[in-house]
């Protein structure tokens, strides 16, 4: 058994609280012979003024389920950026990864006219820079657990796939990923406590690591001290309704038979999805109200990738707290970060199967969330 096989990341113990994120002896260093992916939409800021927020977090979220479907369901680390999503795979999984990343790029750009750019970047490549890729598992629930990135690399990556290093072409036009298990039938969910707020903070170049450290977790105790730990999905649920919001997307992400048949099948499916959670009845082992529970135990609202990433409902008390808080660590040289005020956040679903409990649910602003947050970042000086 080595580290560089693939059930490496499975042997990681998980941790449950949140305020601990920033505990190095969490993370673990990748392995040099894994490989870094990643993915993000070129100008997500345009198509988002074009208000195709959904259509950009389904870019985004295709990314992790295409990769997990090539993999046959193995867990892998991973995480969903909003307009995007890194991940990284052992040398064994390398070839399928390519293979799913090539073919999403081409799906994106087919059916949902949004140009994405995928890189894949070796791990001693990165640390061959002076930086590390240390990886953590947080579970927010019994059922799933998210991966957490630290040592810098992860950030580097991204910029170097954002001056064309590393890519990976796009497959042929046509070419469809197995997108299996991806929807996004849920209603938009409006703020129950004021504003659903976008957060991105990262380290300066110059940020001295303990004081960032603080920082961040300044920033998580203020959050935890609000109800929910501003968690945006409220405990039954988000609302469903048929047709769902997300149809058309779910249609372009089947891959078989003509369009007009795909659509037929998603309405029939999804119409026995909305009657069965709509009157709560339970069928095949498929308890709807064990689903929505887990739906709000595992929804991924966030995270930590070489910067805090959270969507909150929030009070305007707490965002001028956390404006506070952060402006001053601004003034001391330690960080950087964008914030985006909305009045809804929105769910993307990756459920390979409803009758298990690890069903994943992506979490962002409905009106420009994380995107709009990082534009918002790079505006602010260095």
């Amino acid at each position: 058994m080595t580290t560089s096989e693939s059930y490496f990341y499975g042997g990681i113990p998980v941790f449950r609280g949140f305020g601990s994120l920033m505990d190095p002896a969490l993370y673990v260093p990748l392995p040099d012979d894994w490989t870094i992916g990643l993915a993000d939409i070129v100008q997500s800021t345009r198509a988002i003024e074009r208000q195709r927020y959904k259509a950009v977090n389904m870019a985004g979220a295709a990314v992790i389920a295409a990769v997990t479907n090539a993999l046959d369901g193995r867990e892998f680390p991973f995480v969903f950026g909003g307009d995007g999503a890194s991940f990284a795979v052992a040398p064994a999984d390398l070839d399928r990864a390519r293979e799913a990343l090539a073919a999403t790029a081409a799906w994106v750009q087919d059916d949902l006219d949004l140009a994405m750019r995928v890189a894949l970047v070796r791990v001693a490549d990165i640390r061959a820079q002076g930086l590390d890729v240390r990886v953590a598992r947080f579970a927010p629930s019994p059922n799933v657990s998210y991966a957490m990135f630290s040592g810098g690399g992860l950030g580097w990556a991204e910029v170097a796939m954002k001056r064309g290093e590393f890519a990976v072409a796009q497959a042929p036009s046509g070419t469809y990923p197995d997108l299996s298990g991806l929807s996004c039938r849920f209603e938009e969910i409006p703020s129950v406590r004021g504003l659903i707020l976008s957060v991105l903070v990262v380290p300066t170049a110059a940020a001295d690591a303990g004081a960032f450290r603080r920082v961040i977790e300044e920033v998580i105790d203020l959050v935890e001290r609000s109800p929910e730990a501003g968690r945006p999905v409220p405990a039954n649920g988000p609302a469903i309704k048929w047709p769902p919001a997300g149809l058309d997307f779910e249609v372009r992400a089947q891959r078989d038979g003509l369009k007009a048949l795909r659509r037929a099948r998603v309405l029939v499916r999804t119409l026995l999805a909305f009657i069965l959670m709509r009157f709560g009845i339970s069928v095949g082992g498929f308890v709807p109200q064990v689903y929505v529970r887990q739906l709000v135990e595992n929804s991924d609202f966030r995270k930590y990738d070489d910067g805090l990433r959270m969507i909150l409902d929030c009070t305007p008390e707490l965002e001028r707290a956390l404006q506070q808080r952060l402006a001053a660590a601004v003034a001391a040289g330690t960080i950087r970060y964008g914030l985006h005020r909305q009045d809804a956040a929105m769910m993307t679903c990756f459920t390979p199967s409803a009758l298990r409990s690890d069903h994943v649910h992506f979490i962002d602003g409905a009106r420009g969330g994380y995107a709009s947050a990082a534009t918002a970042l790079k505006a602010m000086k260095a």
